[in-house]
């Protein structure tokens, strides 16, 4: 990333018309959105506030896209909500199923762009990884989804589309006499945003799309279940504590400003240190709502005993835990995975520091599902190996 590169790039959009009707799109309106939408095109604003609530739970909490079921309004008020809004959710064109149950979609939204969605099921959980913005701000060199340029942000309805595309899929919505949040079905009771994109900088659609997947009447999760994942935009940290109130991970992946600056270009703009320090004064770190650091085991790269210990002297202080990411493989990748031997033993260090440092185990990989294997299908250009090192600042 430039060094002047805008803090905020601002692309996110205000909802869109649907070219053919001339609706607004009701997908991705916060309340206040929806009903300030409702009384512009008619509502009485007497009624508005009430109208946003019946409207609310049938799209978040029962998955309801016809006006014409919302049996509890008038009928001729759903005919007058037909005329001005719809409910419109991004295109699913490919889905794709792993070996190990991963789901991976490919996912049309306005202008044709087209994103990557994770679903990973655990016996505990299921994990939605979504995506924020179409490419990405940044060049991660481990990345695939860092080797295609940013082409726009994703708007609110187009993030907790995603969510509600793979409740479909799964067949989540719940039926009549079911209840919401933890009592509803809950295949997918987690979600992540380290699709493709850097979350903090499409701040505010990302805000507002995580505030709709929290709000207790519609699909109603926990901030607790969400985790939002950030290389590291400094100014924005603290303000996603305040205004999102989600879970908080970092993607680190070196312990020395020479190696992260390659790996994690944003690093030249704020250092290691600037991150932690930010990362110390994060209003929601505690025991138990430790900050994940993400950490790539690339071989020869970051891998050594050495860097083992680094890292857990720079995060001292910090409540935290760190997932060790075996390195998954795309075509072109400038870099090997760690030996398991080797992740194993920079685990151990971390352990006996007192850390929790868990092994992700790969999933998806079949299917270019894994972590930093996404990237767009209709995006994607074949690079060489040499290309992509050399892009990566990697040869001399």
């Amino acid at each position: 990333m430039p060094a002047n590169a805008p803090l905020v790039q601002d692309l996110h959009t205000i909802p869109r018309k649907l070219p053919d009707t001339g609706r607004i799109n009701l997908i991705g309106l916060t309340r206040d959105g929806m009903r300030a939408a409702l009384i512009a095109a008619g509502t009485p604003e007497r009624q508005a506030k009430m109208r946003v609530g019946q409207i609310w739970q049938w799209i978040y909490h029962w998955g309801v896209r016809d006006f014409a079921v919302m049996t509890n309004l008038a009928k001729d008020y759903r005919a007058f909500l037909a005329q001005h809004f719809n409910i419109d959710l991004p295109e699913v064109v490919t889905r794709q199923v792993s070996s190990d149950g991963t789901r991976k979609y490919l996912v049309r939204i306005a202008g044709g762009h087209e994103v990557e969605v994770v679903y990973i099921p655990e016996e505990d959980r299921g994990t939605l990884c979504i995506s924020s913005q179409v490419g990405c701000t940044l060049t991660c060199s481990f990345c695939h989804t860092g080797t295609q340029k940013l082409v726009r942000n994703l708007t609110a309805g187009e993030i907790i589309g995603q969510v509600m595309l793979a409740r479909d899929d799964l067949g989540e919505w719940p039926e009549p006499g079911q209840g919401t949040g933890e009592n509803g079905p809950r295949l997918l009771s987690n979600i992540v945003l380290m699709g493709m994109g850097e979350p903090l900088y499409n701040f505010d659609n990302v805000r507002d799309a995580m505030k709709i997947a929290m709000d207790g009447e519609g699909i109603a999760l926990s901030r607790r279940r969400i985790t939002l994942s950030t290389s590291g935009v400094v100014p924005e940290i603290a303000r996603a504590a305040t205004e999102i109130g989600c879970l908080l991970a970092v993607s680190f992946h070196a312990t020395t400003d020479d190696v992260r600056d390659t790996l994690v270009p944003i690093n030249k703009r704020w250092n290691i240190a600037t991150l932690l320090d930010a990362l110390r004064e994060y209003p929601n770190a505690s025991n138990s709502e430790r900050i994940t650091f993400e950490y790539v085991m690339l071989k020869g790269v970051n891998d050594t005993d050495a860097d083992a210990r680094r890292l857990v002297q720079l995060i001292a202080g910090i409540p935290a835990k760190i997932n060790l990411i075996p390195f998954n493989e795309w075509p072109g990748a400038p870099y090997q995975r760690s030996d398991r031997a080797r992740i194993e033993r920079f685990a151990d260090i971390i352990y006996h520091a007192g850390y929790a440092s868990p092994i992700r185990t790969p999933r998806g990989e079949d299917i270019m599902a894994a972590c930093g294997q996404l990237k767009s299908a209709t995006e994607r250009e074949r690079k060489s190996r040499a290309q992509i090192a050399a892009e990566a600042g990697l040869t001399d």
